[in-house]
């Protein structure tokens, strides 16, 4: 029979673990670290069983802290997914300024910013459909700094592709990224999800099929095509 004393007693100790268990996130984690742990733990864990499966609360329980505790940094599962495709992005664009300083002639630069690209895929496959297949830019509001780093990713890229371009004028150089990110994003999804079957590929290696996929070029502007077709007519 629960009196006064008991139900007192009971809730004290509720009160207790609870203290107890913010303490030792707070004694674990320190000045943000929880947020960082998160975050790689998240990346880890996603490409073991994908980034739909992803729970705050495995999470939590993976790196010893309450179930509240990445609450404190993430309003919700889909907010930390969007932090995550954000660093992804960031990685990204990184690693395009890593080959711009490394090569030196435009071309040689665009050819190896999309094998990183489709290395980035092979390597890290949930990532990459987290940031490129999800669906976390339809989502409204958008996060802003989701949508920050992919359009500075977005950027870089597009001016690796004009710098390539005879004639870069705005709509040649727009069409030609769509061109180029199209075809790569493609392979790469083609690749990761086994659909490129041997009768398809033939005696070509992985490395012939990259070489095939990245010398796609793009050179005019659509506004040229259609002046050239409206001649002939």
């Amino acid at each position: 029979m629960l009196t006064a004393l008991t139900l007192h007693l009971n809730v004290s100790c509720v009160n207790i673990d609870l203290m107890s268990r913010e303490s030792t996130d707070h004694a674990t984690y320190h000045h943000g670290d929880l947020r960082a742990a998160l975050l790689k733990a998240a990346a880890a864990e996603i490409e073991r069983s994908g980034y739909e499966n992803l729970s705050l609360r495995e999470l939590a329980g993976s790196l010893g802290v309450s179930r509240a505790a990445p609450y404190r940094h993430f309003a919700d599962r889909r907010t930390l997914l969007a932090a995550l495709a954000a660093d992804g992005f960031t990685e990204l664009t990184s690693i395009y300024r890593n080959v711009i300083a490394a090569e030196k002639s435009a071309q040689a630069q665009l050819a190896e910013s999309g094998r990183v690209y489709l290395a980035f895929a092979a390597e890290r496959p949930q990532l990459f459909r987290l940031m490129f297949a999800s669906d976390l830019f339809g989502v409204r509001p958008p996060d802003p700094a989701l949508i920050k780093a992919a359009g500075e990713c977005y950027e870089v890229f597009e001016g690796l592709v004009a710098s390539t371009l005879d004639d870069p004028d705005d709509s040649a150089v727009k069409a030609a990224t769509i061109a180029l990110m199209s075809c790569t994003y493609g392979f790469a999804l083609l690749r990761m999800d086994d659909r490129l079957k041997p009768f398809m590929y033939g005696r070509l290696t992985q490395g012939e099929l990259i070489d095939a996929v990245l010398s796609m070029r793009v050179t005019e502007s659509p506004r040229a095509t259609v002046r050239k077709t409206r001649n002939k007519s």
